[in-house]
């Protein structure tokens, strides 16, 4: 399979898995609610962080493997059958049990077999030949169409029944676990068995697109939970409206994300991170501080296209930086610095919104992105992290 070919099955990978785990956001009071839990905000943000703490304790084993191995298909193939298997036992839960202890339990195992076909997907990408900002675009548009398909899709599918989006959700993964069987395994033979903390320490300049990762998942994982419930609250919108709102962001942040990562091959990846970064912390906060519904709407395209500057940047650097046998464990590492970002982000989020209002926590989150932007722009000088060879 060529390598154009391989970028693109492995995006729709990629597209694939963020799809299944986004049709669920924008309903996910209903949802909860379905699989009974008695509150909204609490029980969605337990929810929603039950798979993300489990991203965050299982990404590393994959990863680990995957380079020991010196394979990744089966390992995306094998996540992708048990992560559909899990929302299938999620959507069936309710004719057996309504205990929301039960389904939180069954989200932890959902999650930590997901992770494994998101994080090695994108390790895939990693390992075809040609530019960084190529491959990452390729991912950057993948993770950006499945979150914006996924949100107006998933609105739709909540006006047919709270647990439609799960037997979605398992159809779509059982779909990537027999398609990825397809793609060349490009995998480097004799990979590393370390950690991505020991890799961490091998090379500490990772740590720049990890803390950029958590912080720009914290603000996903925010809009996921507390946009959502947001718009629903403030607004009176619908899931499908919801949805369709969540959208606005997250089409820019798709379509626009490949050919950013080509500029970011041609200027370097200094100025879509840093730059890119506090002036979305600044869209963020303008978001929650508006009072019109289409000031709101707009606001969001706005971080949507921020966001595309930024996200393939970041993930390139994780490829600039990494050793070539150390891939699997390195976007490990950077996935679970989002997972832990997300998790925060729902967390956090959730209990500024409860404490504080929806204003308060969307100026922590933003402000967050500015503060990281100013504290590391004199790392990123001193590296002189600048334009890359392209292929």
């Amino acid at each position: 399979m060529s390598r154009t070919r391989s970028r693109v099955v492995l995006a729709a990978v990629v597209y694939a898995v963020l799809l299944a785990q986004v049709l669920l956001y924008p309903g996910i009071d209903t949802l909860v609610a379905a699989l009974g839990a008695d509150t909204a905000l609490n029980a969605s943000t337990w929810f929603l962080a039950a798979e993300f703490g489990a991203f965050v304790v299982f990404a590393v084993p994959w990863g680990v493997a995957s380079d020991a191995a010196g394979r990744r298909v089966p390992f995306v193939a094998a996540g992708a059958f048990l992560g559909a298997v899990g929302y299938a036992c999620l959507a069936l839960l309710p004719t057996v049990t309504g205990s929301f202890a039960v389904a939180l339990g069954l989200r932890v195992l959902q999650g930590a077999a997901t992770v494994g076909a998101f994080s090695l997907s994108m390790t895939m990408l990693m390992d075809l030949e040609g530019s960084h900002g190529r491959n990452m675009g390729a991912t950057g548009i993948a993770i950006g169409l499945g979150t914006a398909t996924g949100a107006p899709l998933g609105g739709a599918l909540y006006e047919l029944g709270p647990l439609v989006p799960l037997y979605v959700a398992s159809g779509v993964l059982l779909l990537v676990a027999v398609c990825v069987s397809f793609v060349a395994d490009r995998a480097p033979e004799g990979g590393t068995r370390r950690s991505p903390f020991a890799s961490l320490r091998r090379r500490p300049t990772l740590a720049l697109p990890y803390a950029f990762g958590f912080v720009d998942r914290l603000t996903a994982g925010f809009f996921s939970l507390v946009g959502t419930l947001y718009f629903r609250t403030v607004f009176g919108l619908s899931p499908g409206a919801t949805g369709v709102t969540l959208a606005l962001f997250f089409a820019p942040f798709a379509l626009l994300q490949y050919p950013f990562g080509v500029v970011s091959d041609r200027i370097g990846r200094t100025i879509p991170i840093v730059v890119g970064s506090a002036l979305y912390g600044v869209a963020v906060i303008g978001v929650g501080a508006v009072a019109d519904l289409r000031v709101a709407q707009a606001g969001m395209v706005v971080v949507g296209v921020l966001g595309a500057l930024m996200a393939p940047a970041t993930l390139a650097l994780v490829t600039d930086l990494a050793g070539v046998r150390e891939r699997g464990v390195a976007m490990a590492g950077f996935n679970i610095a989002g997972s832990l970002g997300f998790l925060t982000g729902i967390v956090l989020g959730g209990l500024a919104a409860d404490a504080y209002g929806y204003g308060a926590a969307f100026l922590l989150v933003g402000g967050l992105e500015c503060i990281l932007a100013a504290v590391t722009l004199p790392a990123f000088v001193r590296l002189d992290i600048g334009r890359v060879e392209r292929a």
